[in-house]
């Protein structure tokens, strides 16, 4: 696996900005599939359910809003088949990615068809965000039905959920909570006796271990996977530090899938230097241990390319290094692999890295 994330949220790496008419989001689909290739990337990760919408035909989710500057407006083509075809073209297969709860992002007009008009009872103000409630049973089947639907009808090589399961802290609610109230008064009214937090981390689990099911029976061979923070838990390997506890505070127990094995792969999202209280390799030789994951499922971890700039300004030397770990640091199953956030550097060819991550692709064919 060497892979690229394509966001589509927030205009983040396609379309480059909403309104571009169908030919011109084609030719930006071209060449992101284009300088993967080139790359030497055999994989893209591309964001087709951003906001509860849809980068494809569906009957389901209205048209998102970062295709054409207005939810449920059709962009005149099929932004997902485009990008099937132009990686079939290139040898690049293309796994759909997607949010699992995010409503919206802000403040903008929404579809008669989203699901804060459908089902306005089951969304959750956060902040400035609008927020699907996990622990309402009809959310987890609106998403499985969703994601059955799209691999049922693309051929994607596989469907991936990124690390947004309930919000993280600071996104407008204080730690450790959400307001779901009255979602588990009904849970315990009907019967269940888990205490919060252990209710909502099996929220989660009953989520991914159905989209899990779902993709083996709708597509077999697709792939599932899922995304989470690299840091399973502060002090988790010994050492390691944590301003977020994802475990009591976004309620995802990575770990559990891996043993249980409810996930193909996972790509935790390990942003941080090879050094200091956040040490890549000691973080990667932890979620590849067999003690963490002892049914030896594939772990890509994901690598911060969008560091090269801002206030971290990595040098390409720190990701060639990355790239050099991944290699190394056994065990490997399936021959290891890796997902860079995000392509934009690639397209850019910021700081040479396009070379450095081609020069890597290169000595593991």
């Amino acid at each position: 696996m060497r892979a690229a994330w394509v966001a589509s949220v927030s205009n983040l790496n396609f379309p480059s900005r909403p309104g571009l008419s169908a030919a011109a989001q084609r030719e930006q689909v071209r060449r992101i599939v284009d300088a993967a290739a080139d790359s030497g990337l055999n994989a893209l990760m591309v964001q087709v359910r951003p906001e509860s919408d849809a980068l494809y035909q569906s009957d389901l989710e209205p048209w998102s809003r970062y295709l054409t500057g207005v939810q449920g407006k059709p962009p005149g083509y099929d932004p997902l088949q485009t990008f099937i075809d132009e990686g079939r073209r290139r040898g690049v297969a293309i796994h759909a990615w997607i949010n699992p709860f995010r409503a919206a992002t802000g403040a903008a007009p929404v579809a008669e068809s989203h699901i804060s008009r459908t089902r306005p009872g089951a969304v959750r103000r956060v902040g400035a965000w609008r927020w699907m409630d996990p622990g309402d049973t009809a959310v987890r089947d609106q998403v499985i039905h969703v994601c059955a639907d799209l691999v049922r009808r693309y051929p994607v090589a596989g469907l991936v959920v990124d690390d947004y399961f309930y919000p993280y802290p600071g996104s407008g609610l204080p730690r450790g909570t959400f307001p779901d109230d009255a979602t588990y008064a009904a849970y315990r009214a009907g019967g269940g006796a888990l205490p919060l937090a252990a209710w909502r981390r099996g929220n989660i689990d009953q989520l991914v271990q159905g989209l899990h099911r779902t993709v083996a029976s709708n597509r077999p061979g697709t792939k599932f996977g899922a995304s989470p923070f690299g840091i399973y838990r502060p002090n988790v390997p010994a050492g390691v530090e944590a301003r977020v506890d994802q475990y009591a505070e976004l309620y995802a127990d990575p770990v559990n899938w891996l043993r249980q094995g409810w996930v193909d792969y996972l790509s935790p999202q390990l942003y941080w230097p090879d050094a200091g209280p956040q040490s890549y390799s000691a973080l990667l030789r932890w979620w590849r241990s067999p003690a963490t994951n002892p049914r030896g499922i594939p772990i890509y971890p994901s690598i911060a390319l969008d560091r090269l700039g801002g206030e971290f300004n990595w040098p390409a030397s720190e990701i060639a290094r990355q790239l050099q770990l991944e290699q190394s640091i056994a065990p490997r199953p399936g021959e290891g692999g890796f997902i860079l956030w995000s392509v934009g550097p690639i397209l850019r060819r910021q700081k040479g890295v396009d070379a450095v991550v081609a020069a890597t692709a290169q000595n593991s064919r």
